[in-house]
């Protein structure tokens, strides 16, 4: 079997490691942080981000995925399906830059088919405000601790209190609600 991977950045890890573990194709999905560390004091080749002190880095996910069975494009589909795009500041009760949305990519295709997609969410009108979402180059990824990782499985009540408080549940039942009643659908 192939594998690939990509990297999407959607708030809490939790949430979008879970999410994207419902995806056909997907093999893995792994919790971690994504950056360069913006301005760290230590030597960055040693540094390992964490929970505690991740400035610089957002937390976003790894999904190696079997590309016989998915690809970039419905992943990614999938995944702005699943988080607020427009919202510049985090995403829901998560705020700040390492909650921030974004794509990453490896290469020009892939590159242009995030970018594909964001113009399409811009033109469907399914929102009342401009895409937040941003298309970046893939960067360093780490690993979180082991304790994010499949949080969801290991703490099943206190992850979906987390997600129904945190208006993510609701947020994606109304996303799916106007694509319906619009008759939007993403394209091919």
């Amino acid at each position: 079997m192939q594998k690939d991977a990509a990297i999407f950045a959607g708030g809490c890890f939790w949430c979008v490691e879970h999410d994207l573990r419902e995806v056909a194709g997907v093999i893995d999905a792994v919790s971690g942080y994504a950056g360069n560390g913006g301005s760290i004091d230590k030597n960055p080749g040693e540094f390992m981000p964490t929970y505690e002190n991740h400035k610089g880095f957002m937390e976003a996910v790894k999904v190696i995925y079997d590309p016989a069975r998915t690809a970039f494009k419905k992943l990614s589909q999938f995944f702005l399906d699943h988080i607020d795009p427009m919202d510049v500041g985090g995403q829901f009760f998560d705020r700040g830059a390492s909650y921030s949305v974004a794509i990453f990519y490896k290469n020009e295709e892939e590159q242009k088919i995030a970018e594909g997609l964001i113009q399409e969410l811009e033109e469907s009108k399914i929102y009342d405000a401009p895409i937040a979402a941003k298309v970046l180059p893939e960067p360093k990824f780490y690993k979180a601790e082991e304790y994010h990782q499949r949080y969801a499985e290991k703490n099943p009540e206190h992850y979906e209190a987390y997600k129904r408080d945190s208006g993510r549940n609701e947020f994606q039942a109304k996303t799916c609600a106007i694509r319906d009643e619009k008759k939007i659908k993403w394209r091919d």
